[in-house]
């Protein structure tokens, strides 16, 4: 049996070469020993039962009541039927970002709550932690014991010299690439800033940097994490003559935090967030055993935005057939919607520039905002489409639902931004007030006046929430919907959304109109059984005369 230690060695040796592999080995042992509990065992990873609430810790509050006790009290009250764990997104002190530019990585910002508040919504659901590692905040403690050159800090950032050619570098935003700041001694030096000004990238050829940034993975793990979120993890190495993106060092530096993981907490899941292009994202697989054992499905929200917006599912029908992981230990984190904004770029190679032209379009008729990031030739190209998924589906609720189902039925693990759920719209006041697009879709609520809305059922949220929640929990008990079960996709009419899903003795046909007009078809081709049964209405059906209605979803099993 090979030694972990020898294993963690020979990654650093190909990141760091023998005398640093040899330090890093040491200190990372020394963590290894630190953390490791006893008798910790590797999980069955996944199954149908799991879904994934996203939220902010301050999405919802109330007088009294910190954020996250209110988060805690809406979650136990009314989503235990319907998720398994909860991903909060960046819960410590922040200067930028709403999150993003972390202060403290080890401190819970009091605002939302308390490392307590935490552990609580911890021992109810999994819990699923970011792990922002590209970068930290200007104003952290740790950039002014940079700027201030203490021991263990020199190095933090990435220093570039005036006038270096980064014409190569993959740039994710419309913004400076680095940003000159003064150190205490009134030296002048310019800093690697990818995505913000604000945000210091961190330089992880330093192996000071590493150590602190794998005590922090595993003082997370400490407090609970179930699921750790890799934050703009495809950026993590920079080499000068290079895209800066997906480096073979990033890869190696995946593998080091699995390894390190699998030692110390072997039911921890990395989930890698790598908002690029489809080929390129679920290379964060690795072999199937040795990195991410979940990846973001990015490609999912603009193609099945484009299904609906053509009335055709032709396009994500071959993209969902194309759809495979490395090994049974890994699969997809599906989500239609989150904190940002629906991202295009993963959509490149599948739609064409003019596709992703028309969702910028309709993105901008639906009273959204499109982002856009800089090309190497000087250009700009739509990167992100800021608006709700409801008001992308141009806020019909059965519509909504429509895309929401087509989402549960692909293999994977559903992951459902909180705003999705509860039905809300564009929240313009809030890009007002803060300058940023993004905070169209970041809106903070009182439950007190949530939960009126959702206890009447003619109101629009009701509507939205109450259907949501009862197509998870069904999912939730059926096993072929389990993430890794069989899947194909069915040729029927262009206008339906078809699969067939397959596991232990049981199959699910789940059809979804993309339109406005009823459609009529038979699934006799199909060899299926004559009558079958509708699991989200319990009516039965023929599969030889099937009509759906507008944007009818059915889960016939057969």
């Amino acid at each position: 049996m090979v030694d972990v230690y020898d294993e963690i060695r020979s990654i650093t040796e190909k990141i760091y070469g023998a005398d640093g592999a040899a330090v890093a080995v040491e200190r990372l042992a020394a963590l290894i020993d630190r953390f490791e509990q006893p008798n910790r065992a590797a999980s069955s990873r996944f199954s149908e039962a799991d879904a994934v609430l996203i939220s902010y810790g301050d999405t919802l509050a109330d007088e009294g009541c910190a954020p996250l006790q209110s988060l805690y009290e809406f979650a136990c009250g009314y989503l235990k039927e319907s998720f398994s764990a909860i991903h909060l997104l960046p819960f410590f002190p922040y200067s930028s970002d709403d999150g993003f530019s972390v202060i403290d990585y080890k401190t819970v910002n009091p605002a939302v709550g308390t490392w307590q508040d935490i552990e609580r919504i911890g021992r109810e659901f999994d819990l699923m932690v970011d792990y922002v590692l590209n970068h930290v905040s200007a104003k952290s403690p740790w950039f002014r014991r940079y700027l201030a050159n203490e021991p263990g800090y020199q190095d933090l950032a990435i220093e570039v010299p005036p006038q270096t050619d980064l014409s190569m570098v993959t740039r994710p935003r419309a913004l400076a690439l680095l940003t000159p700041v003064a150190k205490t001694s009134g030296e002048q030096v310019q800093v690697w800033t990818t995505f913000s000004d604000d945000q210091i990238d961190l330089n992880y050829q330093s192996l000071d940097v590493l150590t602190k940034m794998v005590e922090v993975l595993l003082f997370y793990v400490d407090k609970g994490a179930r699921l750790i979120r890799m934050d703009a993890v495809a950026y993590l190495w920079k080499q000068i003559g290079t895209r800066c993106i997906h480096l073979p060092q990033t890869h190696d530096m995946v593998r080091l935090f699995r390894k390190i993981l699998d030692q110390v907490a072997p039911e921890v899941i990395i989930i890698t967030e790598t908002n690029v292009p489809h080929d390129e994202n679920v290379s964060y697989f690795g072999d199937g055993q040795d990195e991410a054992q979940m990846v973001y499905n990015f490609s999912l929200p603009p193609l099945l935005l484009h299904a609906f917006e053509a009335g055709d599912a032709s396009v994500l029908g071959r993209w969902a057939q194309s759809l495979s992981t490395p090994s049974q230990h890994t699969t997809f984190f599906n989500f239609t919607a989150s904190h940002d904004g629906i991202g295009v770029r993963p959509a490149e190679g599948i739609l064409s520039c003019e596709q992703i032209e028309q969702l910028a379009q309709l993105a901008l008729r639906n009273g959204g905002r499109v982002s856009y990031k800089d090309n190497p030739d000087g250009t700009q190209s739509p990167y992100e489409l800021n608006l709700t998924y409801v008001d992308a589906m141009g806020a019909d609720p059965y519509k909504f639902l429509a895309s929401q189902a087509i989402a549960m039925s692909l293999p994977g693990v559903p992951a459902v931004y909180i705003h999705s759920l509860i039905g809300s719209r564009n929240w313009h006041a809030g890009v007002k007030m803060t300058g940023r697009a993004r905070t169209i879709n970041r809106q903070q609520l009182r439950l007190s006046l949530l939960l009126k809305e959702l206890e009447d059922s003619d109101s629009f949220r009701a509507k939205i929430f109450t259907a949501y929640c009862h197509m998870l929990k069904v999912r939730r008990s059926q096993p072929a919907f389990h993430p890794n079960a069989g899947f194909d996709v069915l040729e029927l009419d262009h206008r339906i959304w078809g699969v067939r899903r397959r596991g232990q003795s049981q199959k699910i046909y789940a059809l979804t109109n993309l339109g406005a007009d009823a459609v009529s078809l038979s699934l006799t081709a199909q060899g299926v059984p004559a009558q079958m049964r509708d699991l989200l209405s319990k009516r039965v059906f023929s599969s030889d005369e099937l009509r759906l209605n507008p944007y009818q979803a059915l889960w016939l099993e057969g």
